[in-house]
């Protein structure tokens, strides 16, 4: 009772009543493992913090009223945590000045404060608000610069596009483009050097805008539905191409490859348009036809080392609506023929949304709660081999819960991935809940943690985004790889991915899965959905350190 006003001292007053067993004891309706070093430290004054989860430890201590406890309890977690980040935080980029004044002109069914994508392309970003975008771009001495910002839009952004080495642009090489898509409208800007933005045009595919990303000069819009909308730097003209239903979608040099839920792969070769037209249409070609006649739901485009010398070397890997993972391959022995089905795995049993071929692995993602399939590829000079050919690596999945009704924006601001060079280790991007401020950086070959990061600022994360930027013109200096984060306050945080991942190779993997139940814990299921819908709701147990509102209330 050396407490004054905590719960014990009311309690054995006789200021609050008791329950007391048929022994004559008195019974608290709390965690008996917390309460173990709550009664040491009431009879010693001392604190034995080993096998201990501090932040339940604190929420106990502040129910039961023990302040002297509590204070030494929150600075234990202050010694852990920084508003200058971990040795990975590389910096952060504020909310735009004219943010709150922008805001005030938005309605409410998206948070018009909140980043909602971060797109990338060489040293430039671009960040999408609900009503405009943000351009930044990265100078050696100078660091990062806003040097574009768009008019107020009415619609609510969705998709964005950015291309900052345009070629025989509209006002020269110089130029920059970024463009905005909602449901089926366009937006194209043309940004010059000094930062200032032209508005380009305003087009409409006619149907919702599923995907939206440049092709050299180009800028391609697809649709689920079965459109593709091409707009051309050089003649400035805006087209739209009917095509079979649409699936998914790669890029691969100058060529768009559609996989369509007929069984069919079709490419269009978008350095011969607009110079090969027939009746102003897109030259659209059929590839291969799956042998299931399955609708191809992942496409991954490897081009070999040889093909930029011959252009016949080309390697396909796809998934399809009924879990099957095939590698098709063209290399000059097949020119003539088509490519030729080389491999096939059915290690999924739910359809693959997800696949990546790159040089040394291949990487498979089903709806199955984002189950992951890898392999090794063996390859020789170059070629993909059949001895001893690709074989399992590891399984595991990448979590991520997603809010029941998300906007639209969300599944692009919110990719998994996987991320980086293809000749490169790539990584998977874990947001284990929508509501969190917390994301794990994992290994696309092995599923092994790389990292977490943590907003420095205890905002949540509303989007991510990783790119390599080339921050020194100097001899021998490598470009270096960023997470960029995007939060629910507008501010923009970055994090030094290349220190992780040489210091992850250096250590030994940490195994938390009791990290992942926490943060579950802290996301009311029934209001969540994951790859599959089937999951069972359940009420939240509220985390005692709520994150911080993206906006004061």
């Amino acid at each position: 009772m050396w407490i004054p006003d905590s719960f014990f001292s009311s309690l054995l007053s006789g200021r609050i009543s008791t329950l007391r067993d048929e022994t004559g004891a008195i019974f608290i309706d709390r965690d008996p493992t917390a309460f173990a070093p709550i009664l040491n430290f009431l009879r010693t004054k001392e604190l034995d913090l080993r096998g201990v989860n501090i932040s339940i430890l604190r929420h106990e201590a502040e129910f039961y009223g023990i302040t002297p406890l509590v204070r030494r309890l929150l600075l234990c977690e202050e010694l852990d945590r920084s508003s200058c980040g971990s040795v990975l935080f590389h910096g952060y980029l504020p909310p735009p000045v004219n943010l709150l004044s922008r805001a005030q002109q938005c309605g409410p069914v998206v948070d018009p404060r909140k980043v909602l994508i971060i797109a990338g392309h060489h040293n430039w970003i671009v960040a999408a608000y609900a009503h405009f975008v943000i351009c930044y771009r990265i100078k050696e001495s100078s660091g990062w610069q806003q040097v574009f910002s768009s008019p107020y839009l009415d619609w609510t952004i969705e998709r964005i596009a950015l291309n900052a080495k345009v070629v025989g642009g509209p006002h020269g090489d110089k130029d920059k483009m970024v463009a905005a898509a909602s449901e089926s409208s366009i937006i194209l800007w043309s940004i010059q050097d000094g930062g200032s933005g032209n508005e380009i045009g305003v087009f409409s595919l006619g149907v919702p805008v599923d995907d939206l990303f440049f092709i050299g000069n180009q800028l391609v819009a697809t649709s689920h539905t079965g459109k593709v909308g091409v707009w051309n730097a050089v003649t400035q003209h805006w087209q739209v191409q009917d095509v079979v239903p649409i699936t998914s979608c790669d890029t691969a040099g100058s060529f768009l490859l559609l996989g369509c839920n007929n069984g069919s792969i079709y490419y269009i070769d978008m350095q011969k348009f607009p110079l090969r037209m027939k009746d102003n249409d897109l030259l659209v070609t059929e590839l291969y036809h799956d042998p299931s006649n399955d609708a191809i739901t992942a496409l991954s485009v490897y081009l070999t080392p040889k093909t930029s010398v011959s252009g016949n070397w080309i390697e396909i890997a796809y998934g399809t609506s009924s879990g099957a993972v095939r590698v098709i391959v063209q290399h000059p022995e097949t020119v003539g023929s088509g490519p030729q089905l080389f491999q096939t795995f059915t290690v999924h049993r739910s359809p693959v949304t997800k696949i990546m071929l790159s040089e040394k692995h291949l990487v498979s993602v089903c709806a199955d709660n984002n189950h992951v399939r890898t392999w090794t590829v063996t390859r020789f000079r170059g070629m993909i081999s059949t001895q001893p050919g690709s074989t399992p690596l590891a399984s595991f999945k990448i979590l991520s819960l997603e809010e029941t009704e998300s906007h639209g924006s969300y599944c692009s601001g919110n990719d998994i991935g996987p991320f980086g060079e293809r000749d490169d280790q790539q990584v998977f991007i874990q947001k284990v809940i929508p509501i969190t401020n917390k994301l794990f950086v994992r290994l696309s070959s092995t599923g092994k943690r790389i990292c977490e990061v943590q907003s420095v600022d205890g905002t949540t994360i509303s989007c991510f985004m990783v790119r390599e930027c080339e921050g020194s013109s100097r001899m021998g200096s490598r470009p270096r790889r960023y997470l960029f984060t995007g939060h629910g306050n507008g501010s923009i945080q970055m994090w030094d991915l290349t220190t992780a991942m040489d210091t992850a190779n250096k250590g030994e993997e940490r195994k938390k899965e009791e990290e992942l139940l926490q943060l579950l814990d802290q996301c009311d299921l029934s209001t969540s959905r994951c790859a599959t819908p089937n999951i069972s709701p359940a009420p939240s147990v509220l985390h005692h350190t709520r994150l911080r509102e993206s906006c004061s209330r």
